[in-house]
């Protein structure tokens, strides 16, 4: 993606912001579309674990989409860290890093909603377990999935605080943008940590503020990167 001067014009740069932008939207969707089929963090197991039994359609498109939106991470990160090395090499490294080490992660808190469904549905690959033990097994693994997000949902804060330095430090982006994603990373990595340290019990007000600060933080970032790409106040930047 650089040049062979070794220096990447506005025009590179707004075409590099407007593919990280589409990756970002594109992850965004398919997260939000999983959470809709499968609402995994609501306060009612019991009612998840009733629904899993019951809908093959909702599970199965809950799994597909959570799978595509931690693939969706890797070119996310890849090209933000493109777009961010000439700001600063070593926060646009730490930024990616911290997104893509979320994805194996999130492939195996997967693996535990992928085993709640086979025990509460009873697949053939459990039924030589009695059906208490079934419902127990399948309870277990609702309940490690649960901790596996919120501890997965750590990562998912702390990569916003480089990015939001990276935005503030960069002249092709509005410093409000990056201000917001430091608030939204914040909110959630302090979420993520309180409700661990609670054992998973949620504390609904305080969810739907770090909901909310995620969203105003990201939504904001990822339309200016697709709609409007990068700003033209630097001219020339030179390619790390």
């Amino acid at each position: 993606m650089a040049e062979s001067s070794k220096e990447r014009s506005i025009e590179a740069t707004r075409r590099l912001a407007r593919l990280a932008g589409a990756a970002y939207v594109l992850l965004s969707l398919a997260t939000a579309f999983g959470f809709y089929h499968a609402p995994l963090l609501t306060g009612n197991l019991a009612g998840i674990a009733r629904a899993m039994g019951k809908s093959e359609l909702h599970f199965r498109i809950g799994v597909v989409t959570d799978v595509l939106s931690a693939v969706l991470a890797v070119p996310l990160g890849l090209l933000l860290f493109e777009l961010f090395r000439p700001v600063h090499k070593m926060l646009a490294l730490l930024m990616a890093s911290l997104l893509i080490v979320a994805v194996p992660v999130s492939f195996v808190v997967a693996l535990n909603y992928v085993a709640a469904h086979w025990l509460f549905s009873g697949a053939p690959e459990v039924a030589a377990i009695a059906g208490d033990q079934r419902a127990a097994l399948g309870m277990l693994f609702l309940r490690l999935h649960r901790h596996g997000v919120l501890a997965v949902e750590i990562f998912w804060g702390l990569w916003l605080l480089p990015f939001g330095a990276l935005v503030i430090r960069s002249r092709f982006l509005p410093r409000v943008l990056g201000i917001l994603l430091i608030i939204g990373g914040v909110a959630y990595a302090v979420h993520s940590v309180v409700a661990l340290m609670l054992g998973g019990q949620r504390i609904v007000p305080y969810e739907q503020f770090t909901m909310l600060a995620r969203a105003a933080a990201e939504i904001p970032i990822m339309l200016w990167l697709v709609i409007r790409g990068a700003g033209a106040r630097r001219g020339k930047q030179r390619v790390a």
